[in-house]
């Protein structure tokens, strides 16, 4: 895809993404504040049913999973302990011309020398650290001794609390532990939409296990994971699988994929999958003298364990989600007459709205009674819609920009008006095809329910 088309094309989906309330700049009757997302009412449901999905494969339909939730602020000594309060930076350099600021290592360059991307100038200061944590205080005064930090992962609470969690759910190796949290960093120029941000969401898993079993693991973990955006509507072919090369790897990793996904604005990271070894569990036991060892019953040994992390963030993906959807197609009507639609073509279990629901006329009071008691019959099973506004086409139109892949319009057929013959049925409407076959309201839950699950 062309450059020019390619910005075209996020442009519109982020345009789409504030008209239809997927996403709003927060604050943003006050100017907003750059690198931070308000989700709207599409948004947070998009975002819920990634989650929530997330959460049934890794941890509901495994025996050798289990979850937490940890506190967004820990003790400062586990950041000490794990390296980030010395080592957690990026390379910063400014523009001498402009002042804007900006990662020195993505600086583009022209010549062999870097340049500035917002006034073009080759005039940047020498890069310097700058460490990503966002701190604060915890109690009444604010000097050395009360500094905390936002937790710019997900992961050292998995680790710190590996004992407690090993003690009361009696798990054996291999075995996991699952989060998904927010995190933040205070990054030196988000871009990119919600790529990068300065407050996002992590989906993680720490799977501890024994040392001769961690690069076996990893590939284990990979194919997991691929299968598992197969599953919300990324396929595997749009995905790219990048074998960090020693050298580029962090340096406590014996073996990483980078998963990408080709973005509107390029070829970027969904996910990792590394092989941290017994890095982070060892560096806790150095600094706060506990035992974070494992004893295995049966061999008789006791050990640290190795992890392989498969951390994936929330935002990033349901980005990639909006981004695979997203689709503009040229529909002609019974007249003849064209128009584009605009479509989000998303797998039925990612779609924000799962089943629209439409009195034919909503000065029917027999078409608006049926409707209603068709929403009361799906509420408690999925998210449904009911939309009474406007010509019928008009509001297909915007469920499809929304990507709800159902729609049900309520007739005089079924309330029985024309006949017996259709009495009791319901013109159920596909999104991606436009299609619409006659189903009985009795039969439609379960029909539903297959096609969304």
């Amino acid at each position: 895809m062309a450059k020019d088309e390619s910005a075209q094309r996020m442009e519109k989906i982020v345009s789409l993404c504030k008209r239809r309330g997927f996403i709003f700049q927060s604050s943003e009757i006050y100017g907003g504040i750059n690198g931070f997302w308000d989700y709207g009412p599409l948004g947070v449901e998009l975002k819920r049913n990634l989650k929530d999905f997330w959460w049934k494969r890794n941890v509901r339909e495994r025996d050798d999973m289990v979850g937490m939730d940890g506190a967004i602020i820990m003790n400062r000594a586990v950041w000490k302990a794990s390296g980030h309060e010395e080592t957690f930076s990026d390379p910063m350099s400014d523009c001498r011309v402009c002042n804007t600021r900006h990662r020195a290592d993505q600086l583009p360059e022209r010549d062999g020398k870097p340049y500035c991307p917002h006034c073009g100038a080759a005039n940047m200061t020498e890069p310097r650290a700058f460490n990503l944590m966002l701190k604060s205080y915890a109690g009444p005064v604010e000097n050395d001794d009360n500094l905390v930090y936002l937790r710019p992962e997900t992961a050292q609470a998995m680790f710190v609390q590996f004992r407690n969690i090993l003690d009361t759910s009696r798990q054996k190796l291999p075995f996991g532990i699952a989060q998904i949290g927010k995190a933040f960093r205070n990054e030196i120029n988000p871009r990119n939409y919600i790529f990068r941000s300065r407050e996002f969401e992590q989906m993680e898993i720490e799977y501890f296990c024994r040392p001769e079993d961690g690069l076996k693991l990893t590939d284990y973990w990979l194919e997991e994971r691929l299968r598992f955006y197969e599953d919300i509507g990324i396929p595997r072919s749009k995905i790219r699988i990048n074998d960090i090369p020693d050298g580029d790897r962090a340096f406590y990793s014996k073996k990483t994929y980078d998963l990408e996904y080709e973005f509107p604005f390029g070829v970027s990271e969904l996910e990792g999958v590394a092989y941290r070894t017994d890095y982070d569990l060892s560096k806790h036991i150095e600094h706060s003298g506990k035992p974070l060892d494992y004893y295995d019953e049966v061999t008789k040994e006791r050990f640290v364990p190795h992890v392989v992390e498969p951390s994936a963030g929330a935002d990033r993906t349901a980005l990639a989600l909006l981004c695979e959807a997203f689709d503009e197609e040229t529909v002609t009507d019974d007249k003849g007459k064209s128009e584009i639609r605009t479509v989000m073509r998303f797998h039925p279990r990612m779609a924000p709205i799962k089943c629209g629901v439409f009195p034919l006329l909503k000065n029917k009071p027999a078409l608006v009674e049926a409707a209603r008691s068709i929403i009361a019959s799906l509420r408690a099973d999925m998210n449904v819609f009911y939309d009474e506004s406007g010509a019928i086409g008009r509001r297909y139109r915007r469920q499809d920009e929304a990507g709800t892949p159902f729609c049900v319009t309520v007739d005089f057929d079924t309330v029985g008006e024309n006949g017996p013959e259709k009495a009791g049925t319901v013109t159920l409407r596909h999104r991606d095809s436009m299609l619409q076959e006659r189903v009985a309201i009795t039969d439609l839950k379960a029909l539903l329910l297959e096609k969304i699950r």
